[in-house]
Formats: C-alpha cells, sequence, structure tokens
C-alpha cells in the first residue's frame, strides 16, 4: 500500500494560479492507494472543493470518501481522503479537535482484502504550539476508544523535528518522518508526516519532489509505502493475546 499526505494550498501553486489539473497531475505521479489533502476546499462562500472529482474518477480511479457537511466541499474544515480500490470503505467520522480557529480531523475505516481493517485520519494542526498538543492528546484519545491500526497523516505544523508536540500520542504511537516538505521552493522544515498506532510497517517514507510537485503547492507531498501482510498479521497477534 502508498499512502500519500499532501497539502495542497487550495490548488494555488507558486505562480499564484488556481490549477487543480495540475494537483491532478502531480497525484497521478505518486500512484498512492489512499490519499490525504489538506487545504482542498476554499475557506469562503459555499468552501468548495477545487478539484475535479470526474477527472480523479476517470483517470485516477479515486472518490472522496463523504466526510463532507457541504454539498460542493471535498471534505472537512478542508481535510479530505481519496481512496480506490481494492480498498472498501466501510466508515467515516468527523472528530472535533480544540481549537480556537476553523480546525477539526477526519477520519476513513477501510477493509482491504489482505489487510482487514484499517483507519486513516488526516487533519490540519494548528498554528499554535501548545494547541497542537491539545490537539494531539485529542486525536490519541480518540484512536485509545477505538483501537485498530491506525494511519494519521497530517501537516502537522510542527517545525521541530523532535517536537514536544509528538511526545503527547504516547510510546504506542510512531512517527514516520519523510523528510523536507516545507517550502517546497527550498524545502527546510518537515511539516507533513505520518503517524502510526498498533503497527510500524513503513517500508519506506519520502518526498516527491518531481517538478510539477515543486511548482503545484506551496508544500511538497509525502508518501509512505506499507506492507499490508504485515498489518494483518500483527492484527490477529493483538486479537489472540
Amino acid at each position: 500500500m502508498r499512502i500519500a499526505s499532501y497539502n495542497i494550498r487550495k490548488s494555488v501553486g507558486l505562480d499564484w494560479r488556481r490549477d487543480p489539473d495540475r494537483i491532478v497531475d502531480v497525484l497521478s505521479e505518486i500512484d498512492a492507494d489512499v490519499v490525504v489533502l489538506q487545504e482542498a476546499d476554499k475557506r469562503t462562500g459555499s468552501r468548495a472543493g477545487t478539484l475535479p472529482a470526474e477527472r480523479l474518477i476517470r483517470e485516477c480511479g479515486y472518490e472522496f470518501a463523504d466526510v463532507s457537511t457541504r454539498i460542493d466541499s471535498h471534505g472537512w474544515h478542508g481535510n479530505a481522503i481519496l481512496f480506490r480500490p481494492p480498498f472498501l470503505l466501510s466508515q467515516t467520522q468527523r472528530l472535533i479537535l480544540p481549537s480556537i480557529e476553523p480546525r477539526g480531523a477526519v477520519a476513513a475505516t477501510f477493509t482491504h482484502p489482505q489487510a482487514g481493517e484499517l483507519r486513516v485520519i488526516g487533519t490540519h494542526l494548528a498554528l499554535s504550539g501548545g494547541m497542537r498538543a491539545k490537539q494531539v492528546k485529542a486525536l490519541r484519545t480518540h484512536i485509545h476508544d477505538s483501537p485498530m491500526p491506525t494511519i494519521v497523516a497530517a501537516d502537522f505544523n510542527e517545525w521541530k523535528t523532535y517536537g514536544r508536540v509528538f511526545e503527547g500520542f504516547g510510546p504506542d504511537f510512531d512517527v514516520v518522518i519523510p523528510g523536507r516538505s516545507f517550502h517546497s521552493a527550498r524545502p527546510i522544515a518537515a511539516l507533513d508526516r505520518f503517524v502510526f498506532y498498533s503497527f510500524t510497517q513503513s517500508v519506506s517514507a519520502g518526498v516527491h519532489t518531481s517538478p510539477l510537485a515543486r511548482r503545484a503547492s506551496d508544500h511538497l507531498p509525502v508518501y509512505a509505502d506499507i506492507d499490508l501482510s504485515k498489518i494483518a498479521r500483527q492484527s490477529k497477534a493483538d486479537a489472540s493475546a
């Protein structure tokens, strides 16, 4: 399985043009099975999604997990999740996070013929370090309340490589840092990361640095490749423990 996380800045590139097709071209380059997006919707008016859903289905096989509350939105608070077969969507949730600005998280639970049940959570955390710490603890509580193999894919807005914010997840979580993803013109910070719960089977992780990705948004997309058979074995071991 390949999972990607990408802050698309409402499809506005470094040339300040809104070019949704350019974002789709970058997603095609990455070729992930599940994609978590941040800033997928506009922030004003109807908060419409910025990507061409028809092209995503036709060319990439992607559909959006239904997490939106507005008819024109891709997601909730700009967070959206794309997926394609053989992943089958079984449940979605919107998770309220503590914040003084519009923030939240979206969760999608999938079933897969090889891995069984897997949850993916997407979010975009606050600018304030203190608020980020509270949001991480809220995410940890939600995951512990309904334990299953989980991947959190997010723009954590954390500039420190090993910031104390991540300690809030606890020892049963593993943080994966694919590399520096912001700013796309000159990457200096690893804002975009993955956090694994109940397993750590990231075969590899990295930052997608194609010429197109360097222009399409101010963030570069990140990805992780996961051995699904190991998730299945770990899940069975946990169930029998």
